[in-house]
């Protein structure tokens, strides 16, 4: 019996695999760094300031001539106890060469930064490799309710090849903090 990866075991015990995807073995590298030096790793907490830009998504594996969709999902909407609105989209680029990063893609829905209400988010990043270059991908009509699954199957697009995700929750104004209460008043 094969061993899995720790990666893989926090997949699973996080829901990821189940909730989003289907369990698969991972066969490329992909690196998602946010502000040149937070970088994304299965379960780490980051604050929604630190995350509100583009982040750095690097595909390690594959040639120039394989081309990869990458998508950012949030299957918590609007909270992680009721996430009827499961999954909500932060991001689709598509058509991004192997050995390169996400810049080199066609972005297909723009990137919008995590803003969670209440509880705990996951912010999961999905790898696909695609069968060839397409450009006929067709952005979902609404970032809510979105199916990775479903759209991976529409496009033809298999199962994933890297999946990672990071955890966000509502700051609060005393959050972090470090002066005295008397300050904020």
């Amino acid at each position: 019996m094969a061993m899995r990866s720790s990666s893989s075991d926090t997949l699973i015990l996080t829901k990821v695999v189940g909730e989003v995807v289907d369990a698969f073995s991972p066969t490329v590298k992909m690196s998602v760094t946010y502000n040149c030096d937070k970088v994304v790793f299965n379960g780490r907490e980051l604050h929604p300031c630190m995350v509100s830009l583009n982040p750095f998504v690097q595909i390690h594996g594959g040639e120039m001539r394989t081309f990869f969709t990458l998508i950012m999902t949030d299957p918590d909407a609007p909270g992680p106890s009721d996430p009827h609105l499961r999954e909500h989209l932060h991001w689709l680029v598509t058509d991004i060469p192997g050995t390169t990063d996400a810049t080199f893609g066609r972005e297909v829905v723009s990137y919008e930064n995590p803003t969670p209400n209440i509880g705990i988010h996951r912010y999961v990043f999905i790898l696909f490799k695609q069968k060839g270059r397409d450009p006929c991908v067709t952005p979902p009509s609404s970032r809510d309710r979105f199916n990775t699954r479903r759209f991976a199957a529409e496009n033809d697009l298999g199962v994933p090849v890297a999946t990672v995700f990071f955890n966000a929750q509502r700051g609060t104004a005393a959050r972090g903090y470090r002066g005295s209460l008397a300050d904020l008043y």
